[in-house]
């Protein structure tokens, strides 16, 4: 599934105008060594949905037992961060991930990219090829 361009070639980079200097001041990157995007996403929706209700109840459940056990209850809230691998939001991300993990996949054709069903092995555009 090899759906991005290559981007092996380092070409160099040169500002315009009267100031510019007679070497290439930066080169263009390659992102064929870059580390992957942080992953928020679960192994499989249920398991997802299980770290979600173990850190919304535990940041429910200490706010909730502050009459009773008092302000250290307030301690196991930072736990669910754990829970989430972040924050709420991050959870939230992570969820859209595993949702949609083998579904979509990325295209980009002339430098402009964009989500499209993913297809199957041997079928779709990339089986004529």
């Amino acid at each position: 599934m090899d759906t991005l361009k290559s981007l092996d070639t380092a070409e160099p980079v040169a500002p315009a105008g009267p100031l510019a200097p007679a070497e290439p001041v930066a080169t263009v990157v390659s992102l064929a060594g870059a580390p992957p995007a942080k992953d928020f996403g679960s192994a499989s929706v249920p398991r997802h949905l299980a770290r979600g209700a173990i850190g919304f109840g535990l940041i429910i459940g200490s706010i909730a037992l502050v009459p009773v056990a008092g302000p250290v209850t307030l301690l196991a809230a930072p736990l669910a961060l754990i829970a989430f691998r972040g924050c709420p939001t991050c959870w939230m991300v992570g969820l859209a991930q595993t949702v949609s993990r083998g579904r979509l996949e990325r295209q980009c054709v002339d430098g402009v990219c964009s989500l499209t069903k993913a297809h199957p092995e041997g079928h779709g555009p990339k089986a004529s090829r």
